[in-house]
């Protein structure tokens, strides 16, 4: 009973955000993995700002990332296309910076208060843009697939 809750309560989160990610279709000038470079170029300036010092200056992530720190959680993940940030579908990225990993027992900060919906895509974007091709297909194909109910 308590799992179909949260089933229902992060079926009906997500169902809240656009699980598209913005349209790439538009930019004029195709950056990596066919994103645009504008927003690539806004989303490495919000992020430096506000994600680097976790995540790491390249998306790198922490040391020992893959192991619970002294206090049970988990360090912040890579985001360059090494770690499992790939493994989600647009609208869980957007969502976990929007609302932090804390209320799942995370370190991440809820990011909704200060980024915009927009520096969120950004951001996304840009870390996108640092993933091989051969990441970022088979993202795109996880991504699809998600839109498509799963």
């Amino acid at each position: 009973m308590k799992n179909r809750l949260l089933s229902l309560v992060v079926a009906g989160l997500l169902a809240a955000c656009d699980p598209s990610p913005p349209d790439r279709a538009a930019a004029p000038a195709a950056g990596p993995n066919g994103l645009d470079p504008a927003r690539v170029t806004r989303g490495a300036a919000i992020y430096r700002q506000n994600c680097a010092g976790c995540h790491g200056v390249r998306g790198e992530g922490a040391f020992a990332w893959q192991r619970p720190g002294p206090d049970g959680k988990w360090p912040p993940p890579p985001l360059d296309g090494s770690g499992h940030a790939w493994h989600h579908p647009w609208a869980w990225l957007a969502l976990t910076i929007h609302d932090g990993t804390q209320r799942q027992g995370g370190g991440m900060l809820a990011w909704g208060g200060k980024l915009s919906a927009t520096d969120v895509e950004n951001v996304i974007l840009w870390f996108q843009s640092t993933w091989p091709e051969e990441i970022y297909r088979a993202w795109s194909d996880i991504d699809r697939r998600a839109g498509a109910g799963g």
